[in-house]
């Protein structure tokens, strides 16, 4: 149900293909549980109903195996803000999982441990970009923005949002957190990027992140993996270091 699409360490990122397909999603659907069948029908519209399935039977289906499960075993929770995590058995399980889809794409990003965050968009020319760019981004990545030709614009716009998203799933605090209050680094959008680098939230300089640009022609996408932590010793260097230390990609 899943290809493989890029391996970030001991982390990889899965493609799934949600283009409708009958025969597909009719297999996608034996995988589905009874609150995920009952999840999926409050689906108004066809779309996001087969998303929604594909998505949770390829999810199921890479648990399965890395957990070496079955998959009557396998269900979730959520955290107390959203965050869904696994369980086998009714045990929560030793894994770490993200899930974002748009369009006809979806990932999946799968880690032994520690917090993850996957985030694809689908580039559109119909959004009200400018009005987006004032209420979303902080005031470098907006004088960035409003400097970019159009179709710069819509690329630049796309990459930036991905990597927040990514970041604040990760996190798992939802609207918790101010996507205005912190700048992705510049290494990732300006000329000659990088497809990585390390970032940190502003005021939380001992936890550090592994922002990765995944975006393809056929759409945008980012991944941020939760680094193991600094010694104590280590940790007053990093805070000077700064939010946007580059990092091998």
């Amino acid at each position: 149900m899943s290809r493989p699409f890029r391996e970030a360490g001991d982390a990889a990122v899965f493609h799934v293909d949600l283009a409708p397909h009958p025969g597909r999603e009719t297999e996608a659907l034996a995988w589905l549980d009874a609150p995920e069948r009952a999840r999926r029908r409050r689906f108004l519209y066809a779309g996001p109903r087969r998303e929604f399935t594909l998505c949770r039977a390829a999810l199921r289906e890479l648990l399965c195996r890395r957990l070496g499960c079955r998959n009557d075993r396998l269900s979730f929770s959520a955290s107390r803000r959203g965050k869904p995590f696994a369980l086998v058995g009714g045990s929560p399980a030793s894994v770490a999982f993200n899930v974002s889809h748009s369009g006809k794409h979806g990932l999946i990003a799968v880690a032994p441990a520690g917090r993850i965050g996957v985030d694809l968009e689908e580039r559109s020319r119909r959004r009200d970009l400018d009005t987006y760019i004032r209420l979303l981004f902080a005031p470098h990545e907006r004088a960035e923005l409003e400097a970019a030709g159009a179709e710069r614009k819509i690329e630049l716009f796309y990459r930036l949002w991905t990597m927040k998203e990514a970041l604040i799933k990760a996190v798992g605090a939802g609207l918790a957190i101010d996507t205005t209050s912190f700048e992705i680094p510049p290494v990732l959008y300006r000329a000659g990027r990088s497809r990585a680098a390390m970032f940190r939230f502003p005021g939380s300089p001992s936890v550090a992140w592994r922002l990765e640009d995944l975006g393809t022609g056929r759409f945008a996408a980012a991944l941020s993996r939760e680094l193991p932590a600094l010694p104590p010793a280590s940790q007053a260097s990093a805070g000077a270091a700064g939010r946007q230390d580059p990092a091998t990609p």
